[in-house]
Order: C-alpha cells, then structure tokens, then sequence
C-alpha cells in the first residue's frame, strides 16, 4: 500500500494518532534486575540469616582457582620419579593423563562458579526480604567486588583451559552445556552512578533585557550545537538571555531542536529565538558590543561573509575587539570562570562573543553527565517532538530498548586523524575489536551504526563483531520505503527530504 499523501483526508485522524508516543517511558519499560550492583551499599541483609566474611574467606575465595589448575594440571608424583622411567613412558599416556586433569580442574571450576552464583543470588534474597542492617558498609562493598572478580577470573581460566581442547573435542564442548554465563546473569555490570548528586552546577537567571547573541561557524550540526551549548554557559555567567542564530545565516533550529523544552526545563525565558529578539527590538537590531572570545586566525573567527549575512538581517554591529590578543583556534588556552566574567561582562542590552567552539573552559564542569547549568530535565537539548516520535518508532521497529549506538565517522577522520601523532584513525579490524568488547560487556544483542562508511568497510566490520559465536547485526537507517510506517511523521509533515533532519536523526 502506497504511503498517504500531505493531503490526504484521513491526515487529521492520523495527527490525533501521530501525538502519542509509541513507547513507554523508560520508567515504565525497566524491571528491576536480580543483580542490581550499583545498589550494593544500600543493600541490607537480616542478623538471623546473615553471615560475615573477613579476609580469609576472601583469601580462599581467591586461591581456590589456582590451588586446582595447579593441583589437577601437575601429576605430583611424576615429580619424584625416576628420570629413566619418564624416558620409556608413553607420550600418548602423558598427554591424555594431562587432557583428563585439565578437564577435571575446569569441571571444578565450573563447579566454583556456580557456588559464587549462589551466593551472589542468595545474599540478593537476603536483602529484598528484610531491612536491617547486618554489614558494614565498607566491609559490604569489598565482599561484592571480591565476588565479581573471582567469577571473572574463574571465567578467564575455563577460557584458557579449554582453548586447547575446542577442536576436534567432544569431552570438552560437552562441558559447555548448561553454561552459567556471568554476562548473561546480569553479574559484571556497570555501576549505577546518581550523576544528579554529584554534578556542579550553576543556576542561569538572566536579565529580561539583557542577551548574548550566538554565533557559530565552525564544521557541521554537530558542531554547532556544541558552540550552542558553550554559548549557554556563557549566556548563564554573565545572565543573559541566549538567542539562537537565524536560518538566514545558520541552520533552521527550529526544525530539528525543541527550543521551548530548554525554557520548561530552567522553568523561565533562557533562550529565545533571532525572530522574537527582532520582534522585541523593533527598528533598533544591533549588536551594541562585539568582543571576541577568538583572535586567531580572525577576530571572533568571523569571514566577512559572515558579516554580509548578519548584516543582512538588518543587524547592525560595532567594531570588533579582543578579549585575548593571542587566543588560537589551533592552540586553545584553559580559562576559568573569572576570566570570562571579568572579559565579558557588561552593561550593554546585546553582546555577541563569536564562535565558542574550540574554547577551552572549565572542560570538566562542562562535559560532566547533564551539563554545567543547574535544570529539572534528564536533557536539556533535544530534537524536535516530530524526529523524537520518529527515532522511538525506529527503536520499536529495529532496535528494541538493549542496542548500543555507534557513530562511526570514517571519511572525514582520515585526514584529521592522520594529521596527529601517532593517529588516531583505527583500521577496521581494530576498530572491530574495540566495538566487540563494548557488546560483550553490555550484552545486548544488536547494535544501531550512524556511519559515512562505504559498504566495503561495514560489510568488513559486521563480519568481524562475533560475541560467544555469534554476529552482533549492525543495523543502518534503511533507505525510504513507503511500505515502512516508522516515517511517516516525517513524510507527511515535508521533513522527510530535509538534510537538517536526517542528520539529526543519524547523529
């Protein structure tokens, strides 16, 4: 069936229809896992049912697996023998009493996994069962971590035992049945952290007439919301309200972010955009003060193209100054909050700063999970409501909620990774290897690929990912299909052939 036009007359039915968001929320979607291991120090255990380890139980724990390679991979008594008689023994002898003994050590160590599975699972009951406190915290934290590593380490020496027997070897692929895998237990995995507690953060109250003007040239979308994102922090340090760049002279925003979740989310008016500042303004648009956060290679790293476009808008500005005679594109140097605020501060209505991007400041505080501004959502920018629904309903049809996503830029970094000592431009085998044991300590089953690779290097990658035996598919957005409905918001609303929203949808 023929996807339905803009016009069609079922479109209003369909709109009621397309407002809904096919997937549950996350909160809704996760169970809670037996094995929940950022929890662990909140974890509990009852006095009646509960038992104490100190560091001879742990010291135990950790030499079992050697003492048994050891014990069943040596034949003790062929120590003491005589050297005559090992000259006239068997070799076949040997290397099958040898055979037995490795299969008999990993049969035990199979054996120890188990028992440390059971024991992770049954100090879990312990702890949804009751409340009260039966271990210290401390003492809590180092018996769970000593558990992981011994079932990681108990897994390694199975891997290793048995990498001389996969071939041509019954015995040994018998032993695998039944496997207790630690990944797919739920054992091993990343810790849980509440970034929330832990952030540093300020709060961005601006002024209501007073606004920094964003400006940004370099590179692509990516690196424009980046210089967007710099922008806000600088907008919050000088409390001003940012006002996003016009589509005449920069990408179309509004298209591809949802500039009214930034306001919800800070609860007032932080960001505006270049049509409702020039509405506010009336007949004065005009940068009262052009001071340049970069000097080099140009002020402010603004062409005279880009001047001729602001101009355009009927955006009159001063001259440009400094804030930092030397400060590089190519050689960013670290500044602090006091230096922003003591160079850019003032009283002026309108201020522009030129392009962020490569500025270097306060890194940490700005990269850190959720962002440097103090807000009430899980993320600040998004895209617009229409790309949203429309990545939702691709996760629903492809992905399912365990995938990992991969951007994996190929042609653009082959120069500018060459370009630095010693590159950092991976061959795919490398590359493959990398990604294989990203999946194998997530484990999940497929993985979503946003590339600009050619066929020829994917078709190499995908058949290089292998975890436990099997190809983790790699799945790629699907050239347009009418009998694929995962898109149609994006058809039916003229967005299906924008580039803003297929790159923001890709990346």
């Amino acid at each position: 069936m023929d996807r339905e036009s803009p016009s069609s007359p079922t479109s209003s039915d369909e709109e009621a229809e397309d407002k809904q968001t096919l997937i549950h929320s996350n909160k809704n979607m996760n169970t809670r896992s037996t094995f929940e291991i950022g929890n662990l120090q909140n974890k509990i255990f009852h006095p009646a049912g509960s038992f104490r380890f100190n560091k001879r139980y742990l010291l135990a724990i950790c030499l079992l697996p050697v003492v048994l390679v050891i014990y069943f991979s040596i034949d003790v008594g062929d120590l003491f023998r005589k050297s005559s008689n090992l000259r006239f023994g068997s070799d076949n002898l040997v290397s099958n009493r040898m055979r037995e003994a490795e299969l008999r050590a990993l049969y035990l160590l199979r054996e120890q996994q188990s028992g440390l599975l059971h024991l992770w699972n049954h100090t879990t009951l312990l702890h949804n069962n009751n409340n009260t406190v039966g271990t210290g915290k401390n003492e809590l934290e180092g018996f769970t971590s000593e558990i992981l590593k011994q079932i990681r380490v108990n897994k390694e020496i199975q891997q290793a035992l048995l990498s001389s027997h996969r071939v041509g070897s019954n015995v040994s692929d018998g032993i695998l049945d039944g496997d207790v895998g630690v990944a797919g237990s739920g054992v091993g995995r990343c810790k849980k952290v509440d970034y929330a507690s832990e952030r540093r953060t300020i709060e961005w109250k601006p002024k209501g007439n007073k606004y920094l003007f964003a400006i940004c040239v370099s590179g692509q979308m990516s690196n424009h919301l980046i210089c967007l994102e710099k922008h806000m922090f600088f907008a919050a340090l000088l409390d001003r309200v940012l006002v996003i760049p016009s589509s005449k002279v920069d990408y179309q925003y509004n298209r591809v972010l949802d500039i009214e979740h930034i306001n919800k989310c800070f609860g007032s008016k932080v960001v505006i955009s270049f049509e409702e500042f020039a509405e506010t303004k009336k007949n004065h648009l005009h940068i009262d003060r052009f001071i340049c956060y970069v000097s080099l290679p140009q002020p402010c790293y603004v062409d005279d193209e880009r001047v001729k476009k602001l101009k355009g808008l009927g955006l009159s500005m001063g001259k440009l100054e400094t804030a930092w005679a030397d400060e590089d594109i190519k050689k960013p140097s670290k500044k602090m909050v006091g230096d922003i605020t003591s160079k850019f501060s003032s009283n002026d209505d309108v201020l522009a700063i030129g392009d962020v991007f490569y500025a270097d400041v306060e890194q940490e505080w700005i990269m850190q999970p959720g962002g440097p501004l103090a807000h009430k959502c899980k993320t600040l920018i998004e895209p617009s409501k229409l790309i949203m629904l429309t990545a939702q309903r691709f996760i629903q049809t492809f992905l399912g909620k365990n995938f990992i996503a991969l951007h994996f830029r190929r042609h653009g970094f082959l120069k500018f990774c060459n370009a630095k000592t010693p590159s950092c431009f991976f061959p795919i085998p490398q590359a493959a290897d990398c990604i294989t044991r990203v999946a194998e300590r997530a484990g999940t089953p497929v993985i979503y690929l946003s590339t600009d690779a050619a066929e020829s290097e994917t078709d190499l990658l995908q058949s290089l990912i292998v975890v436990n035996g099997k190809t983790v598919p790699l799945v790629k957005r699907p050239t347009r299909n009418s009998a694929e409905k995962w898109d149609a918001l994006l058809y039916r609303h003229g967005l299906e052939g924008d580039n803003q929203v297929s790159f923001s949808f890709s990346y």
